[in-house]
């Protein structure tokens, strides 16, 4: 959006990485599953294991959806940032090379629980 000013503007993002105390925003997005209004938002360590993130932090929050049961994130076809992707579960999300304001979208084809064709 165009700012109009009457002096020099300057911008400062106050969602940058530095200022959230070493943690960073990760969104998660399960595509086809429309139960979710939106991406889901975490703010979690950079050192977090991938695998850990999803089970113990990401899935609990799926549990409303009827597929969540047979949710198995290592059989889902990922994208990273509009990305093809396969995901190291068992290393950090750094080591994934997932940057602060990352979006993770995951795909499982044969669970759409809104009957939505994939």
């Amino acid at each position: 959006m165009a700012v109009a000013s009457t002096k020099p503007y300057i911008g400062v993002s106050r969602d940058s990485v530095a200022n959230f105390n070493g943690k960073q925003i990760v969104y998660v997005c399960w595509d086809h599953h429309l139960l979710f209004a939106s991406t889901l938002m975490f703010c979690v360590e950079p050192e977090m294991q991938l695998g850990d993130f999803l089970r113990d932090t990401v899935k609990p929050l799926l549990e409303s959806d009827p597929d969540c049961a047979a949710l198995d994130f290592g059989q889902a076809e990922w994208k990273k940032a509009k990305t093809a992707w396969t995901p190291d579960f068992n290393t950090s999300l750094a080591a994934n090379g997932i940057r602060h304001k990352e979006l993770l979208r995951f795909h499982t084809p044969g669970l759409n629980s809104l009957g939505i064709s994939s």
